[in-house]
């Protein structure tokens, strides 16, 4: 009797055992695909701008430098860039409007876009969160003239049915100048406005290689 008991209770042991370690192995190989990848960007892209008052509309772009988008490599058929981060930085200095009549050096008026110190804007993300198939909320810090932000990008994601990743992302998204102090009348026109231009509309297509 007291046998077994014993060969029971080995028997026992050891499939409690098996499948940990089993558990374990995979947990490690697991953890061994999340591989980050950096994903090649044909070339640095314009980023389109514009802000908005009524029916006016004063659309321009700017030149995007040191842009990099990181992804984690996916085993499994899911959402490509789920563990993505992007970030990038735009130079004022580059900012041109067509047929500006003179706004395009207003653009780049000390005050507006561009700091006492010259410096670039930047974008970091923090956080993604997956909105739907190749869609993405995409959190973050943007800083224009020294000051940072938390702000919130969408990006979408552009492939062919029959591949796994994207071969270009749409990033959109909108800022309220007011966060960052910036009354875009008063230095643009030379007076504020009682119904103030506030919202900078951001759209920028990365193309992938």
């Amino acid at each position: 009797m007291n046998k077994i008991k014993i060969i029971v209770l080995s028997l026992f042991v050891f499939s409690t055992i098996v499948p940990a370690t089993g558990l374990t192995q995979c947990v490690a190989t697991c953890q061994k695909t999340q591989v980050k990848s950096v994903l090649k960007v044909k070339q640095n892209p314009n980023i389109n701008m514009s802000v908005s008052h009524g029916h006016c509309t004063t659309p321009f772009a700017g030149i995007v430098e040191n842009l990099n988008v990181v992804t984690t490599k996916r085993e499994d058929l899911g959402n490509p860039l789920e563990g993505m981060s992007i970030s990038f930085d735009i130079d004022p200095n580059t900012f041109n409007v067509c047929a500006s009549d003179g706004l395009t050096e207003r653009l780049k008026t000390p005050g507006l876009f561009l700091g006492e110190n010259n410096e670039k804007m930047t974008f970091t993300s923090t956080d993604v969160y997956t909105m739907g198939l190749d869609w993405y909320q995409v959190n973050g810090q943007f800083t224009i003239k020294g000051v940072t932000k938390d702000v919130k990008f969408f990006v979408t994601g552009i492939r062919d049915p029959k591949e796994t990743m994207p071969t270009s992302l749409v990033l959109k998204g909108e800022l309220d100048l007011f966060d960052w102090g910036i009354d875009y009348d008063k230095i643009v026109t030379g007076k504020s406005d009682p119904v103030p231009t506030k919202t900078l509309y951001i759209n920028m297509q990365i193309e992938m290689s």
